[in-house]
């Protein structure tokens, strides 16, 4: 609607049970395998270059639309690489990358990042660290949408430009980036302008319509131009282009106050019920993405919350704003935003709703969870403020749905190990990476790998480290120590290491710097 949340706040609110109503427009079930080249559509689904069907299932890192101009959380205690590493390990298989135009600017400088924690990102700009970002998250099999979230970091905007950042140079920073990444299979695609909407009154309308035919208003036709001129330079990256609040581009439910003339309004960026009657038209076929937004009632409490037959009523609803271009092989839905604190049982409710309607396996809809980011004001987020603890009441309604990245598995049940699970000795691999060093203490990662031939579910590492030095705090697993040995589990929302798979086990230590030695995974003793 013409309400939105802010990016500054406090953490999520517990969740609270609360039966509901689960309905799914599903396809079946699909196995996770690894996207090949770049993507491109097929009537509603998103396909690779050898025609498989893939579903984006990611999750939004926010910061660069910022002051900061770079993503949140790099002032954290642990590494950029840290994050990437458990948002994949979580299952999350796209970032959708938010940015304003401020970041894009050649003076344009990066704030807000530990030097301690990540020295690499030392005097890079915004867009080096960006380049940094991407080229980690492609060799963790991740994709990357870009998205231009705002003109300026100042805030959001009704329309694609202002009187400072014209449409002009809107479309030339997106020429821009098109180049920039021209070949990186990991990039796929330009979100044109986050959450299009209403401003003023109906009939003087002053925001964002769709099919009104003014060339300064209309959301649909700027879309067809700018993702025209971004396919002029790169031709395989997809379009996604979200709605708008109100068809009308002003709140016609204000100004007569005669509800039986109110517009068909929904969230910012979530209505695309005009899409159907007037499509964006591409000159590349096979590119374009409708990608609405979707939230509950931490964000605003929307009529249809409070309607007795809630939550029967949802699917209806998402039909009419974008779900029937999916339902009719119009083109394929990619969820750019939605979440909750959970902290209204109504919300818990929406969200198994909501994901259930997107359907099962990799024929189901696409979608990037709003956010990563603890400090989203009424969302929260996956992590919280420590930018480690997962929220698992959130997780565990999405784990089900998320297909992890180059054909990973993640599951929510764990399994009792048995000796086939366990590779024999020898069969693992195990590396050490100091990060940083400070008087009294140190920071690092153990990357260890599973070598053998079948997974090892739970997994166990155990390693040692010197009399005198403890285990300070410790992320990616559950960690313990009784002398000099440590002993870490895995967590709950990712069990199986399987075979030829990784896990990255950071920790801070008091004590000085040392190597972690005698590691062994599952009980077989790894090597360097």
């Amino acid at each position: 609607m013409r309400h939105r949340r802010t990016v500054l706040g406090a953490l999520v609110a517990v969740a609270v049970a609360a039966a509901g109503v689960v309905v799914s427009v599903g396809a079946g079930q699909g196995t996770a395998v690894a996207a090949t080249g770049y993507l491109h559509t097929s009537g509603s689904k998103i396909v690779d270059s050898t025609g498989a069907t893939v579903r984006l299932t990611g999750i939004n890192w926010f910061g660069m639309e910022t002051d900061n101009k770079t993503f949140h959380g790099l002032w954290s205690s642990r590494t950029w690489k840290q994050q990437l590493d458990q948002m994949a390990q979580l299952g999350y298989n796209t970032l959708r990358v938010p940015f304003s135009n401020d970041a894009l600017k050649a003076d344009a400088k990066a704030t807000g990042v530990n030097d301690y924690v990540n020295p690499d990102l030392v005097g890079l700009s915004p867009l080096q660290i960006l380049d940094k970002v991407i080229g980690y998250a492609g060799q963790k099999g991740m994709r990357v949408i870009l998205d231009r979230h705002r003109p300026t970091s100042a805030g959001q905007t009704a329309l694609w430009y202002t009187a400072g950042v014209p449409e002009s140079t809107w479309i030339e920073d997106w020429k821009m980036l098109a180049r920039r990444y021209a070949g990186n299979t990991t990039v796929i695609g330009a979100d044109l302008h986050n959450e299009p909407h209403a401003e003023g009154t109906n009939p003087a309308a002053t925001g964002a319509c769709w099919g009104c035919g003014d060339t300064a208003r209309d959301w649909r036709l700027a879309a067809e131009r700018a993702g025209n001129a971004i396919l002029s330079v790169q031709p395989d990256w997809l379009i996604f282009v979200e709605g708008v609040s109100c068809p009308s581009g002003g709140l016609s439910n204000v100004w007569d106050n005669d509800p039986s003339n109110d517009e068909d309004c929904g969230w910012w960026g979530g209505n695309l019920s005009k899409a159907g009657q007037y499509p964006v038209r591409l000159n590349v076929p096979n590119r374009l993405v409708y990608s609405p937004h979707e939230y509950a009632t931490s964000v605003y409490r929307q009529a249809w919350f409070d309607a007795p037959n809630y939550p029967a009523n949802m699917p209806a609803i998402w039909d009419k704003y974008w779900g029937y271009l999916y339902k009719n092989n119009t083109a394929p839905i990619m969820m750019g935003e939605f979440g909750t604190t959970l902290a209204d049982p109504k919300d818990k409710v929406w969200l198994e709703n909501l994901m259930a309607y997107t359907g099962t396996g990799v024929n189901g809809m696409s979608f990037t969870y709003w956010s990563w980011n603890p400090n989203s004001g009424d969302t929260g987020g996956i992590v919280g403020d420590d930018w480690t603890t997962v929220n698992q009441a959130k997780q565990s309604i999405l784990q089900p749905y998320l297909i992890p990245p180059t054909g990973g598995t993640t599951t929510t049940t764990t399994t009792t190990t048995t000796s086939s699970d366990t590779p024999p000795p020898g069969q693992c691999k195990a590396a050490w990476k100091q990060d940083n060093a400070w008087q009294g203490g140190f920071q690092g990662s153990l990357t260890v790998t599973n070598t053998g031939s079948s997974a090892v579910n739970p997994w166990k590492v155990v390693f040692t480290l010197p009399s005198g030095v403890t285990i300070a705090s410790g992320w990616n697993g559950t960690f313990s120590q009784s002398g000099t040995t440590v002993t870490v589990t895995a967590p709950t929302y990712n069990p199986s290491l399987p075979a030829g798979g990784s896990v990255a086990l950071g920790f801070t230590a008091n004590g000085p710097a040392s190597t972690p030695s005698g590691v062994t995974l599952g009980g077989a003793a790894c090597g360097a």
